[in-house]
């Protein structure tokens, strides 16, 4: 099966959306056996992805469109992602939709920057200062401020400058190892699992 990713992020210039399209589908060819290889869509903002992710759902095929987008806080354990998107956001879950459609990155993409402070020392090289990055190991539970103020902190001092999502994010995002993120976030596992189960089937 074709699936198709409805994606949070790369703004509204060509280039950053072409940079997010090939950075989140360089992490998920990873994921998936070749020949399955999903279609990721960069919408921009978080909007624009529900906004595109409800429109593609009213075609047939519908259970074979994918949201992500940016948790933006905690998630409650208790509640399933559509609610919590219905918290955040006030989004309703489309009638057509299924739990199992909408994901969500706990609590933004660069989270998942931090299940492996070892490719960001090798990305960011000399200056990178490993101490400054977030160092809880429930990479989920860190708030999204001390994310991003943990990434340009540690990044700070070194050739490439502080962390910037476009110029350096959809890179480093290419570049991950996904069982690594698998392993530090459970919504990120699920997403994983939800993609290989749509592909195969």
């Amino acid at each position: 099966m074709s699936v198709h990713i409805y994606v949070e992020g790369g703004g509204d210039q060509s280039k950053t959306l072409t940079e997010c399209r090939r950075g989140f589908r360089l992490f998920f060819e990873k994921i998936v056996p070749s020949g399955s290889r999903p279609r990721v869509i960069a919408c921009g903002t978080r909007q624009a992805a529900f906004d595109d992710f409800r429109a593609a759902i009213r075609h047939a095929g519908a259970d074979n469109s994918l949201l992500l987008v940016d948790s933006e806080r905690p998630v409650n354990p208790r509640h399933g992602n559509w609610q919590h998107l219905k918290s955040v956001d006030g989004w309703t879950k489309p009638r057509s939709a299924t739990d199992d459609q909408a994901h969500l990155m706990v609590q933004c993409m660069e989270s998942w920057f931090l299940a492996d402070v070892e490719l960001l020392a090798d990305y960011y090289k000399e200056g990178f200062k490993r101490n400054a990055a977030p160092a809880n190991p429930e990479i989920e539970q860190v708030p999204k401020r001390d994310v991003a103020r943990g990434l340009q902190n540690a990044a700070r001092r070194t050739q490439k400058g502080q962390y910037h999502k476009t110029r350096h994010g959809f890179e480093i995002l290419s570049r991950l190892d996904p069982t690594r993120v698998r392993d530090r976030s459970p919504h990120a596992g699920r997403l994983c699992r939800v993609l290989i189960e749509k592909v195969a089937g």
